[in-house]
């Protein structure tokens, strides 16, 4: 049984009654959420392209690649395309799905698509009434600095940020 509570223009909020594989029937509160791209542009010279967004929910500015929800229907890379030409003024040449990760598992089925993007050439910035932004660029080596000195905190950042660095690291050995 599915209950809903909330249906808002991100999320829906449902209790659902669940049998668990262990046999009990429990009352599960459940984000539904259509997913999200999300991704790493990096520069030729190994230069990445970020953001530092204002997010209420964070409780202020936070470091982030750029990244949006997914469109009903849309092609996950798609949104990659248009989220990084919206928020950051880039085209890429070329994208790479890295992975594709759930954001909390334990109460949401958010799956966000997380790409490297590369043969970055200017396109048209357009942001949306609820961006507040600006653009960060910082070598790929600092921005991983940004993760272990506590100063980049998205989690979705970090995944994608990693990936690329590990890349990087293999290509160079």
């Amino acid at each position: 049984m599915v209950r809903n509570i909330y249906t808002g223009k991100v999320v829906t909020l449902n209790v659902d009654t669940v049998q668990l594989p262990n046999g009990f029937t429990v009352d599960l509160e459940t984000i539904r959420h259509p997913g999200a791209s999300a991704v790493v542009p990096l520069k030729d010279d190994g230069t990445v392209v970020l953001i530092r967004q204002f997010r209420h929910a964070a409780g202020g500015f936070i470091y982030e690649i750029p990244a949006g929800k997914l469109d009903r229907g849309e092609d996950p890379l798609n949104c990659a395309a248009r989220e990084l030409e919206e928020e950051v003024g880039y085209r890429a040449s070329s994208f790479e799905l890295l992975s594709s990760i759930f954001t909390a598992p334990g109460f949401a089925d958010e799956v966000i698509h997380v790409y490297k993007a590369i043969g970055l050439t200017k396109g048209k910035q357009q942001l949306d009434r609820d961006e507040v932004l600006e653009i960060v660029e910082m070598p790929l080596d600092q921005a991983i600095e940004r993760i272990q000195d506590g100063t980049i905190r998205d989690g979705k950042t970090i995944i994608g940020l990693q990936a690329v660095y590990i890349q990087n690291v293999k290509g160079r050995g």
